[in-house]
Parts: C-alpha cells; sequence; structure tokens
C-alpha cells in the first residue's frame, strides 16, 4: 500500500471519526470513489485505533476518572472521596457498551442477513465481524435518516445535562443507539451524539459522552484484529502502524476542532453534508 493511500485513509478516519458523518462509511466509500483498492479490514481497525489514542489522550482526566472508577469498583478505591460518583461513571460507561457488543455478536451469527438481503441484496457479513458491508444504497440511506435524526435532536433537545449527570438509563439509551453504528453509514458519534442530545445534554456534553464510551467498543476490535495484521506480514504490519499514527494526528486535531466548534454553533452543518452526500451516493451509484 503507498503512502499516498495511507495518508488519504488516515486523513478521512481522523476526521470522519470524530465529526457525526459515518467513518466506516467514508472508509468504504474510498475505493468506491477513487481507483485504489480496498484498504482492507486490518488496515480499517488501525486507524480507529489512531482514532482511540487520540480520544485517550485529549479526554485524558476523564480517562484517569474512569480508571479510577473501576479501580474503585473491585475494592481498590482507597479514601477517594469522590470514588461513589466515579464508579457509577464507570459502570453507566460498561452498561452503554453492552448493546454494542451483542449487536456485533448477532452479526457475527448472521443474525441479520435475512434482512440484509431482502433489502439490499447483499450479505452483511460473511465470517468475519470486521468484513463489514461493503455497498454504498445502504451508507446513503443511513446517511440520511441519521443525518435528519441528529438535526431534530440537536434542534428540540435541550442543553441542561452534562458528562457527570449521566444516569443508568441515559448510559444504557446511547448505548443501545451505539449498536446500530455498526452498520456503516449511521456514524458511531453520530448516533450517540443524537441519543445525547435527545435526553438533554449539552452538545459539547453529548460529544465528550460519545467519545468516552467509544473506548472500550474501539479497543475490544483493535485487541480482536491485531493478532490478524501481525500474522498477515511485516508489510502489513507496517502500513497498519502508519496508518495509525497518521490518523492519531488527524484525529486529535479534529476533535479539538469539534469541541470548540460546538461550543458556539449547532450540529446543522453536518446535516446537511450528510444528506447532501447521501443523496449524491444514490444518484451516482
Amino acid at each position: 500500500m503507498t503512502i499516498l493511500q495511507l495518508l488519504l485513509i488516515a486523513v478521512v478516519q481522523g476526521i470522519s471519526e470524530f465529526l457525526p458523518i459515518s467513518s466506516s462509511g467514508h472508509l468504504i466509500l474510498i475505493p468506491y470513489l477513487t481507483d485504489l483498492p480496498d484498504q482492507g479490514p486490518q488496515i480499517d481497525v488501525a486507524v480507529h485505533v489512531g482514532s482511540l489514542l487520540a480520544i485517550i489522550v485529549y479526554f485524558f482526566k476523564d480517562v484517569v476518572v474512569l480508571a479510577r472508577g473501576g479501580f474503585a469498583s473491585i475494592g481498590l478505591g482507597g479514601s477517594n472521596p469522590n470514588a461513589p460518583a466515579e464508579r457509577r461513571l464507570f459502570w453507566w460507561i460498561v452498561l452503554g457498551t453492552i448493546p454494542a457488543v451483542m449487536f456485533g455478536l448477532s452479526i457475527k451469527m448472521g443474525a441479520f442477513n435475512g434482512i440484509a438481503e431482502g433489502l439490499f441484496g447483499i450479505t452483511i457479513v460473511d465470517d468475519d465481524l470486521m468484513s463489514s458491508i461493503r455497498f454504498t444504497d445502504l451508507i446513503a440511506f443511513n446517511l440520511i435518516v441519521y443525518g435528519i435524526l441528529l438535526g431534530v435532536a440537536d434542534w428540540l433537545g435541550k442543553e441542561v445535562k452534562s458528562f457527570e449527570d449521566m444516569s443508568w438509563k441515559d448510559g444504557l439509551i446511547v448505548g443501545l443507539a451505539q449498536a446500530l453504528a455498526i452498520i456503516p453509514g449511521t456514524s458511531r458519534s453520530g448516533v450517540t451524539m443524537t441519543a445525547a442530545r435527545a435526553l438533554g445534554y449539552k452538545r459539547v456534553e453529548a460529544a465528550r459522552f460519545s467519545f468516552l464510551l467509544s473506548i472500550p467498543a474501539v479497543a475490544g476490535a483493535g485487541v480482536l484484529i491485531v493478532p490478524e495484521i501481525f500474522g498477515a506480514g511485516a508489510n502489513l504490519a507496517w502500513d497498519a502502524l502508519i496508518a495509525g499514527v497518521l490518523t492519531f494526528i488527524a484525529a486529535f486535531a479534529t476533535m479539538a476542532f469539534l469541541m470548540n466548534f460546538l461550543k458556539k454553533a449547532s450540529m446543522m452543518v453536518f446535516v446537511v453534508y450528510r444528506v447532501a452526500l447521501g443523496v449524491a451516493l444514490l444518484l451516482a451509484f
């Protein structure tokens, strides 16, 4: 794989992972819209891991809080007066991760293939969970529908809650929304921000909640695919490493931009982009 292709993939992933416009959908579209070969699931996961590291660095203080909550949950909290609150936040993130895990396992078992074949004439997954959908109709449909839902939630949602106000119900609802993001074109950040805004979280806090919730999901996928990357040979391993580093840089810069942008603007620009791209894809393909 050439450096140019790795750079393109990294920039697309770094930008689209944190903007609510679907990173998986954009990554899948790269081979459709260019003469470049499909980058494959290993590179897809490598760039997601680069995004994960960017989240951990950018939200390091929050990650430390969640880690303390995890330790406190197993009796290692010490005399920290904030331990009860930190334990709650830790377990709400865990609770929000469960639906995505269950949905992912269901897809791996082929539970939704009948629906996908009936609507789009394709199979969602063959034998590998990470060999996800590689077609444009569903991507376009999801870009439009979930883009409109994002716009409605952002328009009608109150701005009263912060991450610290999270309840187990909120964690579960946003977690259920995150499960939908396994299907390309939905956008993990987009659908979780939609749910958080509908629940009354401030825009910046909805993004913060979304990014922190992504940590266990992306980390789990990375752990599962790393042995495959290195087992595939030295060239792929180097490609994955380069793609991950480039993605980290692009993702960190994009995250800093988005968190500042949402302090003074709505999400409507992303809604317009999603709908326009979805319509363009339907017309083109």
